[in-house]
């Protein structure tokens, strides 16, 4: 008798859970495939292995899909978040973990994506209106008074930004305007945060937008209408700084000046030191030019005049006395004052790398300090005083002698090593009392 012709059981076939999957599986294959499927790409991965993970969403669903590293290696762009595209391939159950997911096999263009059509739509808007216009963009000040940073706390885009500062121009303050860069409430944060530097003017005078990369929809709070408008009304130069190089969002068009990344917005308000410094040197060294020549002429003109008189007077030779006096003054004083210049000079080079390795000498010494702290720690110090460590036969700590009973194995670890024991008998003792004078 075959298993069909036996009596069943009332109720439902008890399936394996694998089983069931191949099952499903082998009536997807026979209902189903090949399919061809159009959707927006949502959630783009590309694994080490060359394999490609992403998600094909519209307005109702979404589908898992698959492209392994043969299929993607056809393809003849690169997809991003956002793209509407047509897919062809087979569905398939994903057996380890019970997934739907279509493996795909070909995948070309099929539009550019919702929020793609609606950033066009709403750039052209905007553009049409003039807040693009580069006619109103302003220069960037050549050493600003004050920064103001506009971004996520957590960002790491604020790291890089601040590092970028401090390391060209650590001289100069910084003001941050805290703001979420993602999700439903990121714009009006976003504005908020502008307003309130722009109640800071004139003490800050060039403000940075940053934020890192990410999908279309990660980026899109840069892409309101009402950041926009805001952007346009600031009293002071904005730096966008959003995203990679390749991305682009409607602050960026609206800014003052769009920088690839925050690192290179931060480096565009932030002239370095040495710079500043070398062209100290430069106004310098033109000064002592300068008043090299005027007090050559002057003393040309003495001499002229010194040459015109045949037979000087006392008067005039007073006169004379006086120019030469003057002149002296005027020399010293021009020398003093560049030496002073040049002292103050060399003060600002050597103080910076003094301050730097006072810095790391304390720094080495918490280290030090923290490393003898830890070193007092050590069980094992504990041990070379004569103390040993208790453990039962389930490995765990013996602190009580309750907890002991005669028979019972033990192993004691000593400081160079352990040894095995059977407790004989046990005793508790009790503090003794303390005599209250």
């Amino acid at each position: 008798m075959s298993e069909f012709d036996a009596p069943q059981a009332p109720g439902p076939r008890v399936w394996a859970v694998g089983a069931l999957c191949r099952a499903v599986a082998d009536a997807l294959e026979a209902r189903f495939n090949p399919v061809a499927v159009r959707g927006e790409i949502s959630g783009f991965s590309r694994a080490a292995s060359g394999h490609c993970y992403f998600a094909l969403k519209d307005e109702s669903g979404q589908l898992r899909c698959a492209m392994f590293r043969r299929a993607a290696g056809l393809l003849d762009f690169s997809p991003r978040d956002g793209d509407q595209v047509e897919v062809r391939g087979r569905l398939a159950v994903y057996e380890p973990r019970g997934d739907l997911q279509l493996v795909v096999e070909s995948l070309r263009r099929a539009g550019q994506g919702a929020l793609f059509e609606q950033f066009l739509q709403r750039k052209a808007r905007l553009e049409a209106e003039g807040l693009f216009d580069s006619a109103r963009k302003r220069a960037l000040p050549a050493m600003p008074r004050a920064i103001g940073i506009v971004t996520s706390l957590g960002a790491a885009a604020l790291h890089d930004v601040v590092t970028a500062l401090r390391r060209r121009v650590p001289h100069i303050p910084v003001v941050l305007a805290p703001a979420a860069v993602q999700g439903a409430g990121a714009p009006g944060e976003l504005v908020r945060s502008l307003q309130s530097l722009y109640a800071l003017r004139p003490q800050v005078d060039v403000i940075l937008l940053v934020r890192g990369g990410g999908s279309i929809e990660d980026l899109w709070a840069f892409n309101d209408e009402a950041l926009a408008r805001t952007i346009v009304q600031s009293p002071v130069p904005v730096v966008s700084g959003i995203g990679h190089e390749t991305d682009f969002t409607i602050a960026d068009f609206c800014a003052d000046l769009r920088a690839p990344t925050p690192t290179a917005a931060a480096e565009l308000v932030a002239a370095p030191r040495e710079l500043w410094l070398a062209a100290l040197a430069l106004l310098d060294e033109r000064l002592r030019r300068a008043l090299s020549g005027r007090l050559d002429a002057m003393d040309q003109r003495v001499d002229d005049a010194a040459s015109r008189l045949a037979r000087p007077s006392t008067l005039v030779l007073r006169q004379q006395l006086r120019l030469a006096q003057h002149a002296q003054r005027l020399r010293h004083a021009a020398l003093s004052r560049t030496q002073r210049l040049t002292q103050t000079q060399q003060a600002l080079q050597a103080e910076l790398p003094l301050k730097f390795a006072r810095a790391l000498a304390q720094r080495r010494e918490r280290l030090e300090r923290a490393a003898l702290r830890l070193q007092l720690l050590d069980p094992a110090l504990v041990l070379e005083r004569g103390y040993a460590w208790l453990t039962g036969a389930d490995g765990k700590a013996i602190t009580r002698a309750q907890h002991l009973a005669p028979g019972d194995a033990v192993q004691a670890r000593l400081a160079d090593g352990t040894a095995d024991m059977t407790v004989v008998g046990t005793g508790t003792s009790r503090p003794r009392p303390t005599r209250v004078p």
